[in-house]
């Protein structure tokens, strides 16, 4: 773990929506306990049973929340993008992790001691605000992608997820080539499938000329149809 002397201009385009909020004097506190901390690809990040001691913030780089089911399946609950925090839920609930946190490419991320934050929460209701609107938006996520990965076919859970990609991360410059690149595996475990079904589906997908396939690269073709085929599940 690095501690990084950042001047509060750097600290400010690191994690905007926790610093906006803060008085300066807060700021300053925060800014003591800024520690930055890279991660390889594929690297985890945090382990489910571990006790939560940081809030973490996405500085560059993709990760994945996950949790490994039966038979050593994981199903991916949701990805995380530049710039949001994540791994604080646990210790607001005084309890361990029940996921697990690993970095789909190289990251950098900021982690500020929970301690530092329960502090400036207790003196700054807008920042409290900034938590429970976040949970409530997070749990509200939860709920739709439950039902939707519980109640749609294969070819509706495939389609949502590579819109949810789409919604997450972007495209490329040519407006349809998805800002992420996926293992079938990884794929899979985000639509609650197993790999040869993703292969498979995917494969229809591209011979319906709904997608384009190069090696780990997927570009969205006919984004209304995929909607569709999301929608009807």
């Amino acid at each position: 773990m690095m501690k990084k002397e950042l001047t509060e201009l750097e600290i400010a385009e690191s994690i905007p929506d926790l610093w906006q909020p803060l008085t300066q004097e807060q700021k300053e506190i925060l800014a003591k306990d800024f520690t930055i901390q890279k991660y390889k690809k594929n690297e985890n990040i945090y382990c489910e049973g571990e006790t939560p001691t940081y809030i973490m913030c996405l500085l560059s780089g993709k990760v994945k929340i996950y949790k490994d089911g039966v038979g050593g399946r994981s199903q991916i609950i949701r990805v995380i993008k530049s710039h949001e925090s994540f791994a604080y839920r646990a210790y607001f609930a005084e309890e361990n992790y029940v996921t697990a946190a690993a970095a789909f490419e190289p990251c950098t991320i900021c982690l500020i001691p929970m301690p530092t934050i329960v502090k400036l929460i207790q003196e700054n209701p807008e920042l409290s605000m900034f938590f429970i609107r976040q949970l409530s938006k997070d749990l509200g996520i939860s709920d739709e992608r439950t039902v939707s990965l519980t109640q749609k076919h294969i070819r509706g859970r495939l389609a949502e997820s590579l819109l949810f990609l789409k919604d997450t991360y972007g495209v490329e410059e040519d407006q349809c080539t998805l800002s992420i690149y996926l293992s079938r595996e990884d794929l899979a475990n985000l639509s609650n499938m197993t790999t040869s079904n993703a292969i498979r589906t995917l494969s229809n997908f591209a011979a319906e000329k709904l997608i384009i396939i190069d090696g780990r690269k997927i570009k969205l073709i006919e984004e209304e149809k995929l909607k569709r085929i999301s929608k009807i599940g």
